[in-house]
């Protein structure tokens, strides 16, 4: 058994991310335990050494010394460059989802998880497809939530009137846990899931039958194709990338950000589009005018979804 092995108390990993995050988690430790025994270590040395022994004499005496402060700054220095520059190029890996990833909803409220899917189907366990990336797209009904996914080594808050995102990649079928890790009242450790990784066809299976968990009437975008409709949407923007009063929605998801009139420029997610339904008033584009209703209270959160899903397909 390895030095590495004695540290490594981490759960079973099923992304490509879990070797690299209990590396270095297991490197911390055994650099942490190093420095804890050998400072210690000196300690004691020291003052059994230099101990006052009752016969008048001085004990030694150092003021100063170079080259052991020299080391004592520059050693430490390094091994916390090194940390942060392996965690920053992880952290940025772990951030940037690949084009190609499959898109789940994830609503957390007291004191349950659903999952919603593209073609509307739900349920209360994570299932998804062995090798295949999947976003998470993420909001809390209620209270403050965090999805925690031990063998992803992924966990992200989750808020209430706002989305926020994480993304893996499984490597290994099998069942995993999934937790809320921020405490949100008396039934927050009951607060469980399933991640169920299986093969494509197994994936697709469950997609397919309508019997394993809830399937709404409407696949969201087809929903929120009704409601760009019934709520009016169409009097103000194209569905093409033409402008009318606001500007035209084709590939708007596509872009990267958009110039505002207060001098900021926004990243185009789910929480900017959210916001120029809610209020539109809050970012306003440059070359736009403050023209569009505000739709706040006017829409429930699966209307929300069901808009922003359409929006995408756009």
């Amino acid at each position: 058994m390895s030095l590495f092995e004695i540290f490594d108390f981490m759960p079973e990993g099923a992304t490509d991310w879990a070797e690299k995050v209990d590396w270095i988690n297991n490197w911390i430790s055994v650099v942490s335990a190093f420095c804890t025994f050998a400072i210690t270590g000196v300690m004691i040395y020291f003052a059994i050494k230099y101990k006052d022994k009752g016969d008048g004499k001085a004990t030694s005496f150092v003021s100063h010394n170079s080259t052991i402060e020299t080391i004592w700054t520059v050693v430490p220095t390094v091994v916390c460059l090194y940390v942060f520059a392996y965690g920053f190029i992880l952290y940025k890996e772990m951030r940037e989802p690949p084009s190609n990833a499959m898109e789940v909803e994830v609503i957390g409220r007291k004191w349950s998880w659903e999952f919603k899917y593209t073609n509307g189907k739900k349920s209360s366990d994570l299932i998804v497809p062995l090798g295949k990336p999947v976003r998470l797209i993420m909001t809390s009904q209620d209270t403050l939530h965090s999805l925690f996914i031990p063998a992803m080594r992924v966990k992200e808050d989750i808020r209430n009137g706002s989305y926020s995102y994480m993304w893996f990649t499984p490597n290994k079928t099998g069942e995993f846990h999934i937790f809320c890790a921020e405490y949100c009242g008396t039934m927050h450790s009951g607060m469980r899931a399933k991640l169920k990784i299986v093969s494509t066809a197994q994936f697709q299976d469950f997609l397919d039958d309508r019997k394993q968990g809830v399937v709404v009437d409407l696949p969201p975008a087809e929903l929120g194709k009704q409601l760009f409709t019934q709520k009016g949407c169409t009097a103000c923007h194209n569905v093409t990338a033409d402008r009318l009063v606001g500007p035209g929605l084709k590939g708007l998801f596509q872009s990267k950000e958009r110039s505002c009139t207060d001098g900021t420029t926004v990243a185009v997610d789910e929480n900017y589009v959210r916001t120029s339904i809610l209020n539109s008033n809050a970012k306003i584009v440059n070359g736009f005018a403050p023209a569009m209703p505000i739709f706040e209270g006017q829409l429930t959160e699966d209307e929300l979804s069901a808009l922003i899903a359409y929006l995408k397909t756009l």
